[in-house]
């Protein structure tokens, strides 16, 4: 495999990397632009210019993974509900505007195949990716290969587990309006009046602040919720929590750990480990994508 460019469009941030082989040899970011009349030529915009930035000679592979609802197979973002797009033909727009062809599929699901080649779902022939950021979504690794069902698979986020806050989807009860990042520093601002992010709260759960600790048990209660079931349906081996708040390590995990044990009883109960390759698995589950493609050409 030769070198290679990755690029993770993500709800908030938008990164790229350069690889050779396992070697990343350098990465770059960018915003994501907020959902508005151009998002989606924006969107193109930044990942035109994070690969030029990587790859000014223009000799890389490239892959390129979106949030949402992906159609890997007709190269189209079918629905993203934090960034605003419907039906995008990304695949056919990258290629044109980079000039060369572009693998293109969903960022979780290439975190997942990340993650289960080179991180902590490594060995395992059924394992679960779960990032927790600006949203919450799944990759479902069975029998050691990444099940998309036409790019639905996955959608953890919208399970109903039994609130009352309501979700950007128009629904209450979503596992995302209560434990993504973004929903546990809304949740503890408006408990307390200062605005601050998850990861300030995981902070002041650590340091014993009662509001934080309220917000956090909150989430990791309906985080259980959702990987129990998932628990009795997949039976995964093992769990792989990244996204941003899996840098709160065993705050989140061994909570996590111990509410899921309290739910099951025959099942197969899996094991919770934080994600090897940080917020870089978006980007390198690209690049893999890239390198398949350019190894079946």
């Amino acid at each position: 495999m030769g070198l290679v460019v990755g690029v993770d469009v993500g709800g908030t941030v938008t990164k790229a990397v350069l690889v050779d082989g396992d070697r990343v040899l350098a990465h770059a970011s960018a915003p994501t632009p907020r959902p508005g009349p151009d998002v989606v030529g924006q969107v193109v915009d930044v990942v035109s210019g994070l690969v030029g930035e990587l790859d000014p000679a223009g000799d890389a592979d490239i892959g390129v993974v979106v949030p949402g609802i992906v159609d890997e197979a007709r190269g189209v973002a079918v629905w993203s509900e934090n960034l605003g797009w419907r039906d995008v033909p990304f695949a056919a727009l990258l290629t044109d505007r980079l000039g060369r062809a572009t693998a293109f599929g969903h960022d979780v699901r290439a975190g997942g195949l990340a993650e289960s080649a080179a991180g902590g779902g490594r060995g395992a022939r059924d394992a679960l990716f779960l990032p927790i950021g600006t949203g919450i979504a799944a990759a479902l690794v069975l029998g050691g290969r990444v099940h998309d069902a036409g790019g639905y698979a996955g959608e953890i986020g919208h399970v109903d587990v039994g609130h009352d806050e309501p979700c950007a989807c128009g629904r209450r009860g979503c596992l995302e309006a209560i434990a993504s990042a973004s929903a546990i520093a809304r949740r503890h601002t408006a408990r307390t009046g200062r605005a601050v992010e998850a990861v300030d709260v995981a902070r002041l759960v650590g340091a014993g602040d009662a509001d934080a600790r309220r917000v956090w048990e909150d989430a990791v209660d309906a985080l259980a919720r959702a990987l129990a079931w998932t628990a009795s349906v997949l039976a995964p081996e093992v769990v792989v929590v990244g996204g941003g708040l899996s840098a709160a390590g065993a705050l989140l995990l061994r909570p996590l750990d111990e509410a899921l044990r309290e739910r099951l009883t025959f099942q197969r109960r899996p094991r919770l480990v934080a994600a090897e390759l940080g917020g870089l698995a978006g980007c390198r589950g690209a690049a893999l994508l890239a390198a398949k493609r350019s190894a079946l050409c």
